[in-house]
């Protein structure tokens, strides 16, 4: 039965990029979202090769093709990994070709070949080139004095053999498709279609330009994905800052993972490159298409069509927080729970913003795992610690492919007069927290934010996250505490109310599902609704099937990769991914307790690295108000028969409904859930106002 309950951990990671690409498919779906998930299937498999497929040739190089789990050995798996790979990407791009872009076409939108422009938008394309292309281009040679450049990773590149001037042998040389331009390059059409050429086809229908006189034998564009497995060794390092940075450096050295290039073009460039990326056949993908597909992100979002895009969910607001300047005020009051992005995530900057500008906060302390570009978070604590706050910050320089972002920004943190923790050897800090400290009559008061996602302004308007506000003196006194283990040499001790990895959450989590399975043992009702984006650790699954075999019923949303495989030797486990408009990212944890239920927010799903190789934190849901609407919203997304597909015992998943949507659609369901809540909460706010006579008070 052991093997049995699992499933491959990459086998159901394309499994999930599969049930994106089904919502590109979808009719239902408009036209310009559909096209968003084809770029988001593309993004996803970019990382899958950059991070699991390196992962697995990592086992291999080194001579580890033991079993998982599931009983399947990396080299197995690889080759199964390969073939899955190939259906869905020719399924992707049949997508494309055979429906997305002929009704965009019939939209009157259209990307159009060189071949297929008038002579005056040839000549528009060719001034077009000149002016703006031809600056940014770099011609690199390749020969016996030049050796094969270092492309860059993900990047559009044009090989081209060449007959130089004066020369009779070929030769070969490469430019890169520069992403500082726009990819889609709009031309004037009389006929009111609004028409785009790719770059990579305007430069190379002008490449002649590029390299004058020589004569152009042949053109092949391709893009390289790298060995993105980023493995920092901390034993020893006195600056991990700087030895990051190195690291970082190195990843521009790392093996090619994939070549993809265009089917059916020259072969002998083709084995041309691959010799000289020292590549075998199977990890080269052609494709029936444009390289690339991520960047349609960029036509979806400057094509003016709203009618081709969904109705916008405006973000509601938390009506607990209406009155200027008594923010902390309102925590004191009551614990506050947000949900993002039905609900905007201006509280948490307001909470920043305040803490930096009121006289009476002392200290504010914040872990940033990932940050937007122009962060107003990283603004607000400049601002405090320039204004004389003591300022802390735990920064995770290793992010996966954040670290660059998060170095620059720690440095202008110090630079500010903030204190910068560059995280803890061997675990990264996962945890989401924020802790003020204010004086108030005399006291020294403390309120915390902790929450399921980043404090990233861009990504919570994009991903389903929670955040909680609250007083409640143990709860505050058990992050203050968890920043101490963190910044210094505390131990972590006994909590008040939360559990964190990777002290004891792992036995916090075994120990609920344990009560869970005596509660059934006993004859009472056992159970268990985990939502979580990630369900991979072994001994959680096993103590998860044990629960079920002993009565328990437990129902599970996991947004991506799910290692459980359902159904052996008991029903009494269901599994859901819902995959819509905002990707799924928020962790909560509800177990029954014999009809007094416990819910739980966490930064960690159940997985090994986040259990004992992560810092996370784990807290109780106590106030009704909110344990309600979260036992709600979990309902919902349980029903949801329109993009909630259920795991099947042989690891498929039934497909959700591809036409018109229906009123089981839970993003859509919970939105209206959210409006109405945030409806009452405005009505009986203003009750509170006019029983205390603040009718006066200006409201934001």
């Amino acid at each position: 039965m052991d093997t049995n309950i699992f499933l491959p951990r990459e086998i159901s990671w394309l499994d999930f990029n599969g049930r994106v690409l089904e919502e590109a498919a979808a009719s239902g779906n408009p036209l310009l979202e559909r096209l968003k998930f084809i770029a988001i299937f593309s993004s996803n498999l970019d990382e899958f090769f950059m991070v699991r497929i390196a992962g697995l040739r990592h086992l291999l190089d080194a001579g580890q093709d033991t079993p998982d789990a599931s009983g399947e050995r990396p080299s197995v798996l690889l080759k199964k990994v390969y073939e899955k790979i190939r259906r869905l990407q020719n399924e992707q791009y049949r997508l494309l070709r055979e429906e997305l872009l002929p009704a965009l076409r019939s939209e009157g939108i259209e990307i159009k070949k060189m071949l297929d422009l008038s002579p005056e938008q040839q000549l528009e394309l060719y001034h077009y080139f000149e002016d703006q292309v031809l600056p940014v281009l770099t011609p690199v040679a390749v020969d016996p004095f030049h050796p094969f450049p270092l492309l860059n990773n993900g990047a559009i590149e044009i090989v081209a053999s060449i007959i130089p001037h004066g020369r009779e042998g070929a030769v070969h040389a490469l430019v890169e498709v520069p992403e500082s331009l726009s990819r889609f390059i709009p031309v004037k059409s009389k006929d009111g279609v609004e028409s785009y050429v790719l770059l990579e086809d305007v430069i190379m229908a002008h490449l002649g330009m590029l390299f004058s006189g020589c004569r152009i034998l042949e053109l092949l564009p391709f893009r390289i994905t790298r060995d993105m497995d980023l493995t920092v060794n901390e034993d020893g390092v006195e600056d991990l800052l700087v030895s990051l940075e190195k690291t970082l450096l190195q990843r521009r050295l790392s093996k090619a993972v994939r070549l993809e290039m265009p089917e059916n073009e020259s072969r002998e460039l083709s084995e041309w490159l691959r010799g000289q990326l020292g590549l075998s056949s199977e990890v080269c993908f052609e494709v029936n298409g444009p390289l690339h597909l991520k960047q349609f992100f960029e036509l979806a979002g400057r094509v003016n069509r709203p009618d081709l895009l969904e109705e916008p969910w405006p973000a509601l607001p938390a009506p607990q927080f209406g009155v200027e300047g008594q923010f902390f005020e309102s925590i004191a009051r009551k614990p506050v729970m947000i949900v993002l992005p039905f609900q905007s995530f201006d509280p948490v900057l307001e909470m920043l913003n305040e803490a930096a500008r009121d006289p009476d906060v002392l200290a504010i302390k914040q872990t940033l795992y990932r940050v937007s570009g122009h962060s107003p978070v990283v603004a607000a604590l400049q601002e405090a610690a320039e204004n004389g706050k003591q300022v802390t910050v735990i920064v995770e320089l290793k992010a996966r492919f954040d670290e660059g972002n998060n170095i620059v920004w720690a440095k202008k943190l110090e630079e500010s007069g903030a204190h910068v923790i560059y995280g803890i050897s061997g675990l990264k800090i996962h945890g989401k927290a924020l802790l003020v400290v204010r004086r108030e009559n005399g006291c020294n008061r403390r309120y915390v934010h902790l929450a399921t996602g980043n404090y990233n302004d861009k990504t919570a308007t994009q991903y389903t996250d929670i955040g909680y506000f609250s007083a409640d003196p143990d709860l505050c006194a058990d992050i203050a505490h968890l920043f101490n283990v963190m910044t210094g040499y505390a131990a972590p001790g006994e909590w008040h109310k939360i559990a964190a990895a990777p002290f004891d959450m792992r036995k916090k989590f075994l120990h609920l599902i344990e009560r869970e399975k005596k509660i059934a043992q006993s004859g009472g009702r056992g159970r268990i609704i985990a939502k979580m984006n990630s369900l991979v650790d072994s001994e959680i699954i096993r103590a998860l099937y044990g629960a079920a075999s002993a009565g328990v019923k437990i129902d599970l949303i996991v947004r991506g990769i799910c290692c459980l495989r359902p159904g052996v030797g008991t029903n009494n486990i269901n599994v859901v991914s819902i995959v819509d408009r905002y990707l799924e990212h928020s962790r909560i944890y509800c177990f029954g307790n014999n009809g007094k239920p416990e819910y739980y927010l966490s930064s960690a799903d159940w997985m090994f690295r986040n259990l004992d190789r992560r810092i996370e934190i784990m807290f109780p849901v106590e106030d009704a108000e909110w344990c309600k609407l979260l036992e709600e919203m979990l309902r919902l997304e349980l029903e949801d028969q329109e993009k909630g597909r259920r795991l099947r015992n042989d690891g498929s998943y039934s497909r959700a409904n591809t036409g018109v949507f229906r009123s089981s659609r839970s993003q859509q369901r919970i939105y209206e859930l959210i409006r109405k809540h945030v409806s009452a909460g405005r009505e009986k706010k203003g009750k509170i106002l006019r029983i205390f006579g603040f009718t006066d008070i200006k409201k934001k």
